[in-house]
Parts: C-alpha cells; sequence; structure tokens
C-alpha cells in the first residue's frame, strides 16, 4: 500500500464553494488552503470530471501537498459536470474558456489570494490550461500541463 503524506510545513483546510459567472450560473469549486494569515497563490485544476465523486480520491491526494507547502488548491468542475450548473458544451468550447478566465479572476479577488494564479493539468485540465493562458487573463502567471497540446486539430488524441 502506497504511503501518503500528512505531514506539511502548514496545516491545511478544505471548504466547497459556488464561483458565480456573470450569467448567473454557479461552478462548484473545492479549495484547499494552507492555514495562515497571509495571502498565498492560487493553483487552479479545471475539469469536468466530478470532483465530488470521480477525482476525489486522487484530489485528496494532490490538492492537499499544494495547500501544505503554502498555495490554495482549487479544483473545480467545468460548468454542467459534477456539481456545477448550466449545460455542458463542446470540448473547450468559448463559454468553458470564459468561465475558466472568470474563475482565474474570481482566485486572484479573494482575499486569502496574492492575486497571482497558476493552472495545470492533465489532458482535458492541461488543454484548457493552455487556451486559458492564451487569453492572457492578468493574473494567471503559470501553466503546467502533461499529455496536452496547443493544437488540438493536429495532435487532440495521445
Amino acid at each position: 500500500m502506497p504511503k501518503i503524506r500528512t505531514d506539511f510545513p502548514y496545516e491545511t483546510r478544505r471548504e466547497d464553494v459556488r464561483i458565480p459567472m456573470a450569467d448567473g450560473t454557479l461552478l462548484y469549486a473545492r479549495v484547499w488552503r494552507p492555514v495562515t494569515e497571509e495571502p498565498v497563490p492560487a493553483l487552479l485544476e479545471y475539469l469536468p470530471y466530478r470532483l465530488s465523486d470521480w477525482t476525489a480520491p486522487r484530489d485528496q491526494q494532490r490538492h492537499p501537498w499544494y495547500a501544505g507547502h503554502g498555495y490554495a488548491s482549487v479544483r473545480v468542475d467545468v460548468r454542467g459536470h459534477g456539481n456545477s450548473e448550466g449545460l455542458p458544451g463542446d470540448e473547450y468550447d468559448a463559454t468553458e474558456l470564459a468561465d475558466g478566465v472568470a474563475v482565474v479572476h474570481w482566485l486572484a479577488e479573494q482575499p486569502w489570494c496574492t492575486g497571482r494564479v497558476g493552472m495545470f493539468g492533465i489532458s482535458w485540465g492541461g488543454f484548457n490550461s493552455l487556451q486559458i493562458a492564451a487569453l492572457a487573463p492578468e493574473p494567471l502567471k503559470a501553466v503546467v500541463t502533461v499529455c496536452s497540446t496547443d493544437d488540438r486539430y493536429d495532435n487532440d488524441v495521445h
């Protein structure tokens, strides 16, 4: 059985929140944060894969690690997926990307955030991270992706 590390430089807390979009749709998010009075940078993982059940086991390992090392780590269900409101669209459609930009800005505006946001993802989360970065939301300072591309027409299936 693999050992999961649970001792970190920071204690962590977890909360589930709703992030409002301009049209009133609420996106569901789970936020892991270090217990500190100082604002911290935020890391965003933005996926359609139901955070409350399907990705919960791996999320419970990954996100607390980031929070325990001084980042707010945030997992958001894409519109129309999981516990987020709305109707799902096509992969990486304009609404998904606009919502992602709005989430980046929402995170940057939180009192617990320094105003600096990074995104990460594997496959779908990597694709939309790169496409959101191309839209250049000012608070987005870093992107780390795996098994993704910036040219989905040439290299979409791995």
